[in-house]
This record gives C-alpha cells, sequence and structure tokens, in this order.
C-alpha cells in the first residue's frame, strides 16, 4: 500500500528576487544534457525497466503509483508520493504527464564502431523538431533499428518532448551523437555499409534500390532536405513514389514507410 500523502511546504516566493519558473528543463544538445527528463506513462515505465538507466528521483501520484505496482511490481527507486499539480508545475502547459515524472541519468552514446555488421541505422540531418524525432525513434524500435545516429549540435536533446513522443522507445534505440554527420557517413562507408539518402526528388525510386546490410538510411529535415556532403557521401538517392496528389510526406511518417519497404525487401 502506498504511503498517506503528506503535502510538502511550498513557499510563495516574493519581491524583487523572484523570477517566474521556466517552461519545462533548459534546452540542451543530445550530447551534453546531465540529466534527462520523462514523463508520462510508456517513457517511464520503459525507462524504470531499463537496467542501463541510473535513476535519481522518482515523482508518482497515488493512481500512478498503483499503475507501476501492476506494470513492474518493486521499483528500481524509492517513488515520492505527490499531486498532479506538483508535476505541473514541472513542465509546459500542454505535457500530458499522467502522473509520473522520473530524473535519471541520460544513456551513454555508443560508438560507430559498436554497430553490427548486418545492422539497419537510421541518420538524421539536422532534424530539429523532438516530436518528429521522437516519431521516427518510435518507428525504429517497432522495425528493430540498430541505432540512430544524430548530430551533436541542431537536433533536439533526448529528454522531455522527444522521450514523450517516443513512448518508450528510447529504451530499445540507441542514440549515437556524432559531432559530423558527413564524417560518420564516410566512416560507415569505409566499413561496407550502403548508404541510402531519401529526397522527394531522388534520382531512383526505393522499389528500384538493391538494400543490402550493413544499411544506413539517412533523412534530412522537412523544407531544408538533406546538406549538400550528405548528399555527395550516399550511395543512391532514393524516393518513395505517391500515387496521389501530395508528393511527399512528414520525415517521421516517411521514415516509418521507408522502414516497412526495406524489411519487406529483407
Amino acid at each position: 500500500m502506498p504511503a498517506p500523502f503528506r503535502p510538502r511546504p511550498t513557499g510563495k516566493p516574493s519581491g524583487r528576487g523572484f523570477r517566474p519558473r521556466q517552461d519545462g528543463p533548459p534546452p540542451h544538445r543530445p550530447g551534453d544534457i546531465d540529466e534527462a527528463i520523462l514523463y508520462g506513462a510508456h517513457p517511464v515505465i520503459e525507462a524504470l525497466r531499463n537496467p542501463r538507466r541510473r535513476f535519481r528521483k522518482l515523482l508518482a501520484t497515488e493512481n500512478a503509483l498503483k499503475r507501476l505496482g501492476e506494470e513492474i511490481g518493486d521499483l528500481p527507486i524509492a517513488p515520492e508520493l505527490v499531486r498532479p499539480s506538483e508535476i505541473d508545475r514541472l513542465l509546459t502547459p500542454d505535457a500530458v504527464h499522467q502522473g509520473l515524472y522520473l530524473v535519471c541519468d541520460p544513456l551513454p552514446s555508443p560508438d560507430l564502431d559498436s554497430l553490427p555488421d548486418d545492422a539497419v541505422v537510421l541518420a538524421l540531418d539536422q532534424i530539429t523538431d523532438p516530436h518528429n524525432v521522437g516519431a521516427i525513434l518510435r518507428s525504429a524500435a517497432a522495425f528493430a533499428v540498430a541505432a540512430v545516429i544524430v548530430t551533436i549540435r541542431h537536433s533536439p536533446a533526448a529528454t522531455g518532448v522527444l522521450a514523450k513522443s517516443a513512448s518508450g522507445a528510447l529504451e530499445h534505440v540507441p542514440l549515437i551523437a556524432v559531432k559530423n554527420l558527413g564524417d560518420a557517413l564516410d566512416k560507415l562507408g569505409k566499413r561496407g555499409f550502403l548508404r541510402l539518402g531519401f529526397d522527394s526528388e531522388g534520382d531512383v525510386s526505393l522499389d528500384d534500390v538493391a538494400l543490402r546490410r550493413p544499411l544506413v538510411m539517412v533523412m534530412g529535415a522537412e523544407g531544408k532536405g538533406l546538406r549538400q556532403r550528405s548528399r555527395e557521401l550516399c550511395d543512391h538517392l532514393a524516393r518513395l513514389d505517391m500515387p496521389g496528389a501530395i508528393k511527399s510526406l512528414n520525415v517521421s511518417n516517411a521514415t516509418a514507410i521507408a522502414l516497412y519497404a526495406a524489411t519487406r525487401q529483407r
């Protein structure tokens, strides 16, 4: 049985020194964060199941704590029982936390050399929207992608909105943060990876590409697409042929379709 709720004292700041709270944690780059903030049922439950996570603090409402007991059993960290409003104050107004808020260490970033010789990998070229990156991670987990490569700069941190959008996929798909995506693609090419870039006006249809493993699929930011060096380092620039009037998709949807097509060819 969870302990009875005892509200904590909260002082009300006043005077000139008062600074209003920030809406959520400050922005960080993927290789830069010193702690990860996870909220919502799926991200928190999957993190608590992950033996590689190191936990700092878990806030849970009474109902959420009952759900954790049903889903996990014995928890790896002692939770702090709080009211929903206490979690509300830590997040943006539109954040759906479902009574769970977890602070933990970020997961370590593997090295490119650790990728297996039969890997399917995604590389994201300056995709900055955390909702898109989170959705891409969710698809990557569904299709057993070995890793997702992101750049240390021009990528959202593996925390907060991204983690919520990934719905637990952060615990199953490693993020490899690199300083230079072009150098990473060059290194993978020398290891024998087929480097397949995606562009709505690519010179070949994905259906006509003879896919093989190891494979790295390079996805560009919406609007800007792949940068010039990324394009030059790809072995093929492929397109997804669409029968309808609109020929391009949101990058997370395009990634899911591309992964499905690659799986079918496999």
